[in-house]
């Protein structure tokens, strides 16, 4: 049986099919027109349907959103793309396929992809966070994904930045709240930032070439958001203790990252040594469509 599996992005919706061994037959990507949620819908549809025509052979089908389906609705919460929340994305999309689905939050489904044959496919226990359009995260236990009553499990980013001082601002998150990590640590995030404390607007990728080219302000922009990600982290070694932490989305390929954050997280994390490696997700932008792809197929065995 094929592996059908759908990332909803911010800005592209991608589809990926693999076959029973996990080989990638395809992958196509749409742009997300991310303010209609009609139009959403028949994105993700029209790509399926595509390559069910294509192939003809029985599918399973799961799909990462940038939120969560509510336990006690059914209805689509938590979502940075918001036209999404409050609508039955599971039921709309089944309806017009004729076919049943899975849908987990886009964090959840990097970390499955990952713990499987990514990055962190050889530690018990992986937690994976994303840092592109928004801020989230996953855990895999065992190759198991977590999740629990609230179906918020690994909701890093709509928590307080910790230890802030006077140049964490506190700007105003979709959800409601100010501070939460996704205003600062997210690719639209870390823009933001550094627009506030230069007066710049560049993007995370232009800022981060001229990092490194050994540009000042560049170094000073970098450093701040070093310290953040290094903070943050803390507390999730701190309260989880995994034995691997994955990043993934377009913020986590600045090299950086990886040689600069490592080095900071002693002065937070509650231990006298820090073994907790901090590993690029292997599978880059497609590690959530390929998770996606993994959740469908787990759910129907399970059947």
């Amino acid at each position: 049986m094929l592996q059908f599996g759908i990332d909803l992005g911010g800005t592209k919706t991608e589809i990926i099919v693999l076959n029973d061994k996990g080989d990638e037959l395809l992958r196509e990507r749409a742009p997300t027109p991310s303010t209609s949620y009609p139009a959403i819908v028949d994105t993700i549809c029209t790509l399926v349907e595509q390559a069910r025509d294509r192939f003809s052979q029985p599918y399973t089908l799961g799909i990462g959103i940038p939120g969560a389906l509510s336990y006690q609705t059914g209805l689509v919460k938590n979502a940075n793309t918001v036209c999404l929340i409050g609508n039955d994305l599971k039921g709309d999309i089944e309806r017009r396929l004729n076919h049943p689905i899975v849908i987990a939050n886009d964090a959840d489904c990097l970390a499955l992809s990952e713990a499987t044959d990514g990055a962190g496919a050889d530690y018990p226990t992986v937690f994976a966070v994303i840092i592109g359009t928004g801020c989230g995260g996953g855990w895999v236990v065992n190759g198991q994904l977590i999740s629990g009553p609230n179906a918020i499990a690994g909701e890093w980013g709509h928590n307080p930045l910790p230890w802030r001082d006077d140049e964490d601002s506190e700007a105003e998150c979709y959800c409601g709240q100010k501070g939460c990590l996704e205003t600062l640590l997210s690719g639209t995030g870390f823009r933001r930032q550094a627009l506030v404390e230069t007066g710049i607007d560049r993007t995370s990728v232009e800022w981060d070439r001229l990092y490194e080219a050994g540009d000042p302000v560049a170094i000073r922009v970098f450093e701040r958001y070093h310290s953040r990600i290094a903070r943050a982290l803390a507390s999730v070694i701190n309260l989880m203790d995994p034995h691997a932490i994955v990043l993934g989305g377009g913020a986590s390929n600045m090299t950086s990252i990886y040689q600069k954050v490592p080095a900071l997280l002693p002065q937070w994390v509650f231990s006298d040594t820090v073994e907790t490696p901090l590993l690029r997700s292997v599978h880059g932008d497609s590690s959530g469509v390929r998770g996606a792809a993994w959740l469908g197929s787990q759910q129907a065995s399970k059947q």
